[in-house]
């Protein structure tokens, strides 16, 4: 198994200025990929860049702001991307929180469904058609073991009854696994795939937005069970890159392998429930 040369490639990535996303944009750009790195902080990202080109100066980058839990944000950004990006071969959605209170979005959704799934789906969509112009392309989602015991409630997708932050993430988790499978199915055929992930329980900043003792826990766990994002990041590059697997598609990776996901995230029923629920949900 090894990463694939990524020159002449152009590769989209969300959540790009730390963790993982940082990780694995340094990793693609010493693969020779021209980066465009979608992140929240201009600032932030502008270091992150520097940093970038101190170690691989022939990189070619743009960065693009975005409050990526906003829809009118989402669709801005798809609008600056296909001006910035004539050609996309790599969508890498990796942007994603966990929010111990409840609180909702401009658009009235909870925020962890919009920032973590509904960012996925609605950014994608919109890119589809540049991705198949592209093709052969990926799309590469970032989801979580943490989907597992998860089920989707249709009736209650936003998780206003029974709030937990745990809750929520772990079905925004699910609903990665599901959007990825759904997906794949409708671009069979079409050259694009897309595939998931499990990068590991990584000691990133993750989850540092939260206060008190779900803070405190997180830092603890983080100290002495977590791995290096440069170990995470591998996943997401190998799914991003790697020859062997350029036609596979609906599958969930774990260290570079495919693993069975839970049986509610094989469940097709409800990946297409959640399509058209995504679909009326971002005014499509």
């Amino acid at each position: 198994m090894s990463d694939g040369n990524m020159t002449g490639k152009t590769v989209v990535i969300t959540g790009a200025t730390s963790g993982l996303g940082l990780v694995a944009s340094g990793r693609l750009a010493e693969l020779g990929a021209r980066l465009v790195l979608v992140a929240r902080n201009r600032a932030k990202a502008e270091a992150m860049l520097r940093q970038l080109r101190d170690k691989t100066p022939s990189l070619e980058a743009e960065i693009l702001i975005a409050d990526l839990s906003r829809r009118d944000e989402v669709r801005k950004l798809a609008t600056e991307l296909l001006r910035a990006a004539p050609r996309i071969d790599v969508l890498i959605n990796n942007a994603g929180a966990i929010f111990t209170r409840r609180e909702t979005t401009a658009d009235g959704l909870e925020r962890t469904f919009a920032l973590n799934h509904m960012a996925y789906f609605l950014l994608t969509v919109l890119l589809l058609d540049r991705l198949r112009e592209n093709a052969p392309a990926r799309i590469v989602n970032v989801a979580s073991e943490a989907h597992r015991n998860a089920t989707l409630d249709f009736g209650d997708l936003q998780t206003a009854q029974g709030y937990s932050g745990w809750l929520a993430y772990r079905r925004s988790k699910l609903a990665n696994i599901l959007f990825t499978r759904e997906l794949a199915r409708r671009l069979e055929g079409s050259g694009v795939t897309s595939n998931c992930l499990h990068p590991g329980f990584v000691a990133t900043a993750f989850g540092d937005n939260n206060g008190g003792p779900f803070r405190f826990a997180l830092a603890i766990a983080k100290r002495f069970m977590a791995i290096a994002p440069e170990q995470g990041g591998e996943t997401l590059v190998y799914a991003a890159s790697a020859p062997e697997i350029a036609g596979a598609s609906g599958l969930y990776f774990d260290k570079n392998r495919p693993r069975d996901p839970s049986a509610a995230a094989q469940d097709d029923a409800a990946a297409g429930l959640l399509w058209r629920a995504s679909e009326q949900l971002a005014g499509l």
